[in-house]
């Protein structure tokens, strides 16, 4: 529909007033937000006033016409971006798309990003996804979305520029440390389905659960992963938050209280306002497993999986492994808007039981060990004078899996025999073997496993470590 140059200046004049009574809104309750703490008040009404100013005259004077709705949405994300990465407002259907990445099933390349440092970087890509086959890592930077540069560009426009059609394919550009200039990757979108928990066994009694994200289903899933491996006679656990970009809340208390028998605090929030001040307990609902406990943790470890590794750390309930974590420990609250589209505002922070500041810190483990790559470990192989096959085999045989190997007896004076509990011992153990080679590639898993290994060794020597009694016993324990 045409409008006249009079309609056009009422409509322009509606929007500039519409503007100036809802930022007098906001800045009568900054204004008054001020006051409580005794601040110096800015001048809002007349940079308000400039606004306005400003708005009229890119309507009237712009070389090109330009929607007002446009020009109010633009400084809405202007103003947004002025205060943190996390805090972001979200169109009608940005918030619509945004409301599908919690159901564990969404359209994308399948990585969770951040703004570090004023740089697009990737927190960690979601096994078995597009952009986790073709190589993306935790840290990379991407710095174009196809010949698009990323600086200056907002998180959700980001996001945006990510997804798209399944099957279709975008170019990133990625800078990572270890190039020695950026490189390009090709990825094809498909659909994510997020398998969020997954289950191993190692070494007969050692059982293993992988976190991938937190979503609506993963303290179910958790429950189901802890019975079946509690049927298989687990008597340790590792649980591995390496490369968990987080999630929800809800899900990262319910999981942490799986490993409570008492009711503990297990995170706490604090804001500026009474109302998002907040404290997570366990609770006896469920009985908690009481498995002496390892957790993996990395750089791609953040949100939520930091709640969970920061609280059982603090609770002295589990020994944290690995390397530090990402260190993103605020609380986005999503509030909807009259239009459809909603304002997604940093409101508070996490803290741990202890009190500690996950924000920007981060989880430090108890016992650091970097990940080793695969490739690097094969370099070591092949320095050896033996081809590295052999090697590898090597550290699976033993002297009973050598040709004319020497028999052994039972006991002294025994004779030879070999009985059928040795011949399913040896055929489990043969099955064992490829589940370990998992441990040939991840030397912090193999680190994780051979602590549990040794844990009831560990236990008894304290068992019977003696108390000093004596005063002059005490002396000596103390120089």
């Amino acid at each position: 529909m045409n409008l006249s140059p009079v309609d056009k200046g009422i409509k322009a004049g509606f929007a500039r007033f519409l503007v100036i009574v809802i930022l007098g809104i906001l800045s009568a309750q900054t204004l008054y937000a001020e006051e409580v703490v005794d601040k110096p008040k800015p001048d809002t009404y007349n940079k308000l006033k400039v606004f306005s100013e400003i708005l009229s005259l890119i309507e009237s004077n712009y070389v090109e016409s330009v929607e007002s709705d446009a020009m109010i949405d633009g400084a809405i994300k202007g103003m947004v971006k002025a205060l943190d990465p996390h805090t972001s407002y979200l169109p009608p259907v940005n918030y619509k798309e945004m409301q599908v990445e919690t159901t564990g099933k969404f359209g994308g390349l399948g990585i969770e990003i951040s703004i570090r440092d004023g740089v697009l970087t990737v927190v960690s890509p979601i096994e078995d996804t597009p952009a986790f086959q073709v190589g993306i890592k935790p840290l990379d930077k991407i710095i174009k979305i196809e010949d698009e540069s990323t600086l200056d560009m907002t998180l959700q426009d980001a996001v945006s520029r990510l997804r798209g059609e399944t099957g279709s394919p975008v170019n990133i550009t990625i800078f990572r440390e270890s190039f020695k200039a950026p490189k390009e990757f090709t990825i094809v979108r498909d659909i994510i389905k997020v398998r969020s928990v997954i289950k191993k066994r190692y070494k007969k009694d050692i059982g293993y659960i992988k976190i991938r994200s937190f979503s609506k289903n993963t303290s179910v899933d958790l429950d189901k992963a802890l019975s079946d491996l509690n049927e298989e006679g687990i008597t340790k656990l590792i649980l591995d938050l390496r490369n968990n970009p987080g999630g929800l809340l809800n899900q990262a208390v319910e999981v942490t209280d799986r490993f409570l028998n008492r009711e503990n605090l297990i995170v706490y929030t604090k804001g500026r306002s009474e109302e998002q001040n907040m404290r997570f307990t366990s609770h006896d609902k469920v009985a908690g497993v009481s498995y002496p406990l390892i957790i993996l943790v990395n750089g791609g470890s953040a949100s939520a999986s930091e709640i969970v590794a920061g609280a059982l750390q603090d609770l002295n309930r589990a020994v944290i492994l690995g390397t530090p974590t990402f260190g993103k420990g605020s609380v986005q609250t999503i509030i909807p808007l009259s239009d459809g589209s909603a304002l997604r505002l940093t409101t508070a922070r996490y803290y741990t039981p202890s009190g500690r500041v996950i924000q920007e810190n981060g989880i430090e483990p108890d016992i650091i060990i970097d990940r080793t790559p695969v490739d690097e470990l094969d370099k070591e192989d092949e320095n050896e004078e033996e081809p590295k096959e052999k090697i590898r085999l090597r550290r699976f045989l033993r002297e009973k899996d050598l040709k004319k190997h020497l028999k052994g007896k039972t006991s002294i004076g025994d004779v030879e025999q070999e009985s059928e509990e040795e011949t399913a011992d040896a055929a489990a153990e043969a099955a064992e073997n490829v589940v370990n080679e998992d441990l040939l590639k991840d030397n912090q898993l193999q680190q994780a496993v051979s602590l549990l290994s040794g844990w009831e060794v560990m236990k008894k020597m304290f068992k019977n470590l003696q108390v000093p009694t004596s005063s002059s016993d005490s002396q000596i324990s103390m120089k």
